[in-house]
């Protein structure tokens, strides 16, 4: 099996290589790449890089996810997230090709309280959240085999993250300040890689098996709870982190005002990716722990 992976350099995409090593060879590119093209801002161009490579798999980790900045570029970010990921469908459509994507919980409202399940209505507040739905969209009119994995709170121990935040800012002040009322599931990149390469496995022999589903850890909680565990953890874990923070104090999303609307509830259901592909996962807490293990 041949795989091409595009965007190879973000959290998502350097676990990818490493879960996706075991089905096959795997050609990953990134927006840099020079004798290939993996720069999404030229759709054109990655298609032709497909066309040349004529992969069995394709594996987009590849996205605009700057939520804020997406509202002062709508353009870009559909570029990103919608126009492009739909010319790698009607391409992965002429190939016979897999085409695996990545979508988000901001393609919903985040109104009650309730796990969104797969098959629920839809109403993104941002724009990130309108171009990776209408992403998903013209995938899925496309006629391609595909799977869509629609995830939340993506963090690794690579890169930036929101545990690596909470830690800086605890040994730097007293008092914090996190949003109590945005409620979801972290999931490591690490794991969304791994079921990826699970799904990937199934798809060969059991096709009709694809499509959309929901993949975070086991769960919920809020940035509140989430950050809490994290510093408690951090101060038992490693005793020689100094750890400053006396309070982390909870507040609403109004605290906090941003350009894009973030939803408040952001809870996804997995129920149908665990029953279609067997999996047990994880609850939140495991891979945290051991994300906080690897950085302390």
């Amino acid at each position: 099996m041949h795989i091409l992976l595009l965007g190879k350099n973000g959290q998502l995409g350097w676990e990818l290589q490493r879960s996706l090593s075991v089905l096959g060879r795997v050609t990953a590119l990134s927006h840099d790449s020079t004798q290939l093209c993996g720069d999404f801002a030229h759709p054109d161009a990655v298609a032709d890089s497909m066309r040349a490579l004529r992969p069995d798999v394709i594996v987009n980790a590849a996205a605009h996810t700057a939520v804020d900045k997406a509202e002062s570029e709508p353009a870009r970010a559909r570029l990103l997230n919608a126009t492009t990921p739909g010319v790698l469908a009607q391409e992965a459509a002429r190939l016979g090709a897999w085409l695996v994507h990545y979508s988000t919980d901001y393609v919903f409202d985040g109104s009650g309280d309730q796990p969104w399940k797969e098959t629920d209505a839809t109403g993104p507040l941002s724009v990130y959240g309108a171009t990776k739905l209408e992403g998903e969209q013209l995938i899925q009119q496309s006629g391609c085999q595909h799977l869509i994995l629609r995830t939340s709170w993506v963090y690794a121990a690579r890169g930036g993250n929101f545990a690596k935040t909470m830690l800086r800012l605890a040994q730097e002040r007293e008092h914090l300040t996190v949003i109590d009322d945005q409620w979801g599931v972290p999931i490591g990149a690490d794991l969304l890689a791994d079921v990826t390469a699970h799904a990937l496995r199934q798809l060969q022999v059991r096709p009709q098996d694809g499509g959309l589903y929901h993949c975070v850890a086991a769960g919920q909680t809020t940035w509140h709870a989430y950050a809490k565990y994290v510093i408690e953890h951090a101060a038992k874990a490693q005793t020689a982190i100094n750890i400053k923070a006396k309070e982390v104090a909870p507040v609403p999303t109004s605290a906090f005002p941003t350009p894009a609307w973030r939803p408040l509830n952001s809870r996804l259901d997995t129920s149908r990716l665990r029953a279609t592909f067997g999996l047990t996962l994880p609850p939140w807490q495991q891979g945290v722990a051991r994300m906080l293990t690897e950085i302390l």
